[in-house]
């Protein structure tokens, strides 16, 4: 079994994606559950997580209506204020909904020393009383302060979205590889093995560039707290969904079937309690 931890769905809005710029022409049009349901089936995978790429109630309720209607969409990480001072009520509105399994701020927008505002603190801590994780969108250069900020809250699940996106065009490891190893350090934070490709040269790439970044992961984590993601539609400006889960299926033949099956799927369903019948 299969399950990609981290995929976007949107109804494009050249003004709210923004984030589009034009040399990702590919990607600037409308991506919905109709396109990626023969895709997964093509590659052999058993369901997703829908992960918010806009920072609105509205996405959040979005990508709850596109679980709803896809049995295949298995898990929605949305986004919410976590700051607001209503937040407690709001999650406890947001329990009733059984596919909501956590929330996610664009953190890799804000500047140095949000993670650790004492609002945004107060509100991620609150999400353990419903049982929400919360994924952890950062550019390496913040991997530091995510570390002070998961260590602070030792009772909420995290996982890292894209390995704190490693500078891989340019072969630059060695910041970024002892950045993972202090956050690893935490047995309360997870990894996605996602959005490799587009920190790459985009389709220049060889699976060889990824493979020391990989060997990092693992080595810093271990095979039973990363997941595998393909970051679709965002991996297309770079490679094919089948040319980005190939990467890691590569990487994982040298691994053990019961280490291969954690990585590609088991982590991913205990990470986020995912409902698979």
């Amino acid at each position: 079994m299969t399950i990609d931890s981290h995929q976007h769905f949107w109804v494009y809005d050249e003004e709210r994606d923004a984030w589009i710029t034009p040399d990702m022409q590919v990607i600037r049009r409308n991506f919905l559950p109709a396109d990626l349901k023969p895709v997964l089936d093509a590659n052999h995978v058993s369901g997703c997580v829908a992960v918010q790429a806009g920072q609105s109630d509205s996405e959040t309720e979005f990508l709850l209506q596109c679980a709803e209607a896809n049995d295949f969409i298995k898990g929605v990480v949305g986004w919410i204020d976590l700051r607001s001072e209503g937040l407690y009520e709001r999650l406890e509105r947001y329990s009733q909904f059984e596919k909501l399994k956590g929330f996610r701020h664009v953190v890799q927008a804000e500047p140095a020393g949000f993670l650790l505002q004492s609002e945004f603190m107060r509100g991620v801590g609150q999400l353990v009383a419903f049982d929400f994780t919360y994924d952890i969108l950062i550019y390496q250069h913040q991997l530091a302060e995510a570390a002070q900020f998961a260590a602070r809250l030792p009772n909420v699940r995290f996982v890292l979205d894209h390995l704190a996106k490693p500078d891989i065009k340019n072969g630059d490891i060695t910041q970024w590889a002892g950045g993972i190893r202090e956050l690893a350090e935490l047995p309360n934070v997870y990894c996605k093995l996602s959005g490799m490709v587009t920190e790459a040269h985009w389709n220049e790439w060889e699976k060889a560039d990824f493979r020391p970044y990989l060997d990092v992961a693992v080595e810093a984590f271990g095979t039973d707290r990363l997941m595998f993601g393909s970051d679709w539609p965002v991996c297309l400006v770079a490679a094919e969904y089948e040319g980005a889960k190939g990467i890691l299926t590569d990487y994982l033949s040298m691994f053990s079937d019961a280490e291969m099956k954690q990585v590609m799927g088991g982590n991913a369903v205990e990470f986020y309690n995912l409902d698979m019948y």
